[in-house]
């Protein structure tokens, strides 16, 4: 049990640093409420099982490829910033509580699974952090166990992006429209920022 709890401790200290993932779901929440937020976490999750079966069968190392580096920046850039400019121009809407029933459900899916599998920050930690972690659990234990310890890792993001849902839905009911469209653009702003981010490390793979 205490194995179980450590892993999924592990998985909430993942997760609950700022990055895209936790600015695109404070952004979606307060404009289009929980269910939003909770399925950009979601969208995540599920890019994150796929990395964890790549790990598992040691594919990711592919990812290590110079020219797959610099694609996966360069993909990064151009998603973060749409991102963040459309959280900016969604501003008003976000302070007059609009188009939380007239945005499709899938589009916050997908939002969350893309911005998580083309983020090389992403890849750069299930290559690292749970590659070894998964290589000190197979020599430790059993398949079974293995898989039940991984789960936990996800439990744990999983439960962080409940509570992210939960923080950027609260705020939507508790603060007027004029701080409701502050923190939508500070969102897109930190989108962006991260965005640039990446879009400076393409650079430096490409012209270093």
């Amino acid at each position: 049990m205490n194995v179980l709890i450590s892993h999924m401790l592990l998985g909430l200290s993942l997760a609950a640093p700022i990055g895209p993932i936790n600015a695109a779901q404070m952004e979606r929440g307060i404009r289009s409420g929980f269910l939003h937020a909770w399925l950009i976490g979601l969208g995540g999750v599920l890019a994150d099982c796929i990395f964890m079966i790549l790990v598992y069968f040691g594919v990711i190392h592919f990812l290590g490829i110079p020219f797959m580096q610099t694609f996966l920046w360069l993909f990064g850039f151009f998603v973060l910033t749409y991102m963040g400019f459309e959280s900016i121009a969604n501003a008003k809407k976000t302070a007059a509580r609009a188009g939380s029933g007239k945005e499709a459900a899938v589009k916050s899916l997908a939002a969350g699974f893309f911005m998580s599998l083309f983020n090389p920050l992403s890849i750069l930690f299930w290559l690292g952090i749970y590659g070894s972690v998964l290589a000190d659990m197979v020599a430790k234990y059993e398949a079974r166990e293995v898989l039940l310890y991984s789960a936990a890792v996800l439990g744990g993001i999983m439960l962080w992006d409940v509570f992210m849902a939960l923080l950027a839905s609260s705020f939507r009911r508790l603060l007027t429209p004029r701080l409701l469209a502050a923190i939508s653009v500070a969102s897109g702003l930190s989108l962006i920022g991260f965005g640039v981010y990446f879009g400076l490390e393409a650079y430096e793979a490409l012209f270093g």
